[in-house]
This record gives C-alpha cells, sequence and structure tokens, in this order.
C-alpha cells in the first residue's frame, strides 16, 4: 500500500550522506519535527535525477527555505557512498540531504518502489516528492512519465507550500 496524506512516515534505519562520511539515521528520527521536503529518484548519476530533477531543488532551496522548510532530503536505492559522489558532483553539499536506502527498505516501506529489472536497475525508487510536518505527509506527489520530473519536481513543491 502506497503512502498517502496523513500517514505516518516509517521507520526505517538508513545512511545520510555527508562530506565527513556516512551517518546512521532513523526515517521516523529524521522528519519526526518539523517540516521537510523528501523526494525520491530511481537512480544518483541517472539523466532525469541528475540533469532536472535535483536541479531544481538545489536551485530553489532558498526559496522553499523561505516558505518554512527545514530541510530538504533526497533518497535513493544506491548506496552512502554513491549519494555522497552525487553531492559532489551536483553541487549540493549543504543544501540538500542525501539519504542512501541501498537496500530499497525505506522506498518499499512507503510503497513508492518500482521494479525497473527490465533496463538492468532491479527494484529502485518511483519518482516523488512529498511535505512532511512533524512526521506526517502532507502533500504527495508521483506519477511523472519516464524522463519527466514535473508532478515531483520543485515547481510543484513550491506551488503547495
Amino acid at each position: 500500500m502506497t503512502i498517502a496524506p496523513g500517514d505516518t512516515i516509517p521507520d526505517v534505519q538508513l545512511k545520510l550522506a555527508s562530506a565527513d562520511g556516512a551517518k546512521d539515521v532513523s526515517t521516523k528520527e529524521l522528519f519526526a519535527s518539523g517540516r521537510s521536503v523528501l523526494f525520491g529518484v530511481p537512480g544518483a548519476f541517472t539523466p532525469t535525477c541528475s540533469n532536472n530533477h535535483l536541479p531544481g531543488f538545489v536551485e530553489n532551496r532558498d526559496a522553499i527555505g523561505a516558505r518554512g522548510v527545514e530541510r530538504v532530503v533526497v533518497v535513493a536505492v544506491n548506496d552512502h557512498h554513491v549519494m555522497a559522489a552525487w553531492a559532489r558532483f551536483a553541487g549540493a553539499e549543504g543544501k540538500i540531504e542525501f539519504l542512501a536506502d541501498g537496500n530499497g527498505e525505506f522506498v518499499r516501506a512507503l510503497g513508492l518502489d518500482v521494479d525497473l529489472a527490465k533496463a538492468g536497475m532491479g527494484v529502485r525508487s518511483q519518482r516523488f516528492s512529498m511535505i512532511i510536518e512533524d512526521g506526517v505527509v502532507k502533500e504527495l506527489n508521483s506519477g511523472d512519465a519516464p524522463g519527466q520530473a514535473e508532478i515531483s519536481g520543485a515547481a510543484r513543491i513550491l506551488e503547495q507550500l
């Protein structure tokens, strides 16, 4: 079952990538208080994720923050080494937090996993975005066509904030 507005974020232990290395985090604790934006991508360094989805959030980070959002987090079914490298490559360190869901446990718990085995990618995250307040989903956006990041993009989040 897919998570929906009004639902609480599930508690999964993941790795938060940073320049100082990986930090173990509980998703329940990470999103427990305040207002956050979480967006999910099929994979770090993939074309749409790197050229469209992530850059929109990096470019609009200040505008999102000005609307009361304390943290912007991206999650992908990649390991923390890849997520840290992607943060550096994208110039997003210190702007966006990079959450590594290496085994896909979190996106599976959200009901936002997708089987991309036919493309040689295995189980990954659907492309999505959400607004979370005090651990509860307030808005959920998913359903982008392959190669698109409009429904789940930063512009949509700004409209909802």
